[in-house]
């Protein structure tokens, strides 16, 4: 298992429910999020930025 920090750009949505569930499927995506957090809102681009660590699992070596 690896940590990897990445960073995701969001539309910003109607409700802080719908932008967290937004947020949390985009980072499904890319690994288990341990955390993460909002750094910026783009009010005239209608985006947030969000940084996060995510876990992944490491794929098993095929060794013959």
């Amino acid at each position: 298992m690896t940590t990897h920090f990445i960073t995701a750009e969001i539309d910003l949505q109607q409700t802080p429910t719908e932008l967290q569930a937004c947020i949390e499927a985009e980072l499904q995506k890319r690994g288990e999020p341990l955390r993460w957090a909002i750094t910026d809102v783009d009010v005239e681009q209608q985006k947030v930025s969000v940084e996060a660590i995510v876990t992944v699992a490491q794929e098993a070596s095929s060794e013959a």
